[in-house]
């Protein structure tokens, strides 16, 4: 949530973040989209850490349905840091082979 945070200060803005999308896409039908918000839109869904603010995580409507209950994790890898959605109730378990899509529960 600190990544939350810095991007906030990084950005001048109280209420940048991070937008998670879902998209169509890949070999089993969806993929996420992570990029930087500069605010909210007026069907977007918030979350924000109870603890660490200013911490802004944006999701629309659409996605949201896709996405209820997922978790939004930053990892730090070798080739590099990201914002990770893992744990997707909504998500079909399995392995795809382009490793970014997924299937949605039906």
């Amino acid at each position: 949530m600190q990544q939350l945070r810095s991007i906030t200060e990084r950005r001048n803005n109280p209420k940048a973040g991070v937008r998670v999308s879902v998209e169509s896409g890949g070999c089993h039908g969806y993929q996420y989209k992570v990029t930087y918000a500069e605010g909210r839109e007026p069907n977007d869904y918030l979350f924000s850490h109870p603890s660490v603010r200013p911490s802004h995580i944006v999701v629309d409507a659409v996605s949201m349905a896709l996405m209820n209950g997922a978790t939004v994790d930053f990892v730090r890898e070798i080739i590099g840091s990201r914002f990770l959605i893992v744990d997707n109730p909504q998500a079909k378990g399995g392995n795809c082979g382009c490793g970014v899509s997924w299937e949605l529960k039906i």
